[in-house]
């Protein structure tokens, strides 16, 4: 991952070419990070698939995909990107247009930890996220097999392989089995 040393805006970020690199911008400063690889995709479908299902069946909201930009501060701007996320209809309904990032944190975020991922970055964008208002964040990492989640006022909570990973107050009756979101087939 790299990072620039002059301040960016969000808008400026919108407006960058495609370079087919991913981009976030944190307090101004723009990160670069490489596409994501073989593994990483196929865990970000594990969860995609089931979530979306449970969110539109149930006429929730909206789920994200990867790459969809999220206004966290502004002034220096903070624009994050989860690799699956959720938006209550509530909250989308408060958007004023579908143009551009998300005005505002996804009610869930899913960060799936890539090989160049360190515990101090992804705990750091972790707490990015509860900060900038995200009340439900979901670290799925590959090496553990295990999913962290974190919540304002609470402490992290690992749950194993052999656990589920529920939906707590966001997604109430949202439940998916941790092998499943490492299954490979």
């Amino acid at each position: 991952m790299t990072t620039t040393t002059k301040l960016m805006t969000a808008d400026e970020l919108l407006r960058m070419p495609d370079d087919n690199q991913r981009h976030e911008l944190v307090r101004g400063e723009l990160r670069t990070m490489p596409p994501s690889g073989y593994e990483h995709g196929g865990i970000v479908v594990n969860i995609t698939g089931p979530l979306h299902q449970f969110v539109r069946s149930k006429k929730l909201g909206k789920v994200f995909g990867a790459e969809t930009g999220f206004v966290l501060e502004r002034s220096p701007d903070t624009v994050l990107a989860p690799d699956v996320s959720y938006v209550s209809k509530l909250r989308l309904s408060e958007a004023r247009s579908k143009k551009g990032f998300f005005p505002g944190p996804p009610d869930l975020a899913v960060e799936v930890m890539s090989p160049s991922d360190t515990i101090k970055h992804t705990e750091q964008k972790a707490k990015d996220w509860v900060e900038g208002g995200t009340a439900l964040v979901w670290v799925v990492d590959p090496k553990r097999e295990t999913v962290t989640v974190y919540e304002e006022g609470a402490e992290p909570v690992v749950v194993g392989i052999d656990d589920e990973l529920d939906g707590g107050e966001i997604l109430e009756g949202f439940t998916l089995p941790v092998r499943e979101i490492f299954a490979e087939d």
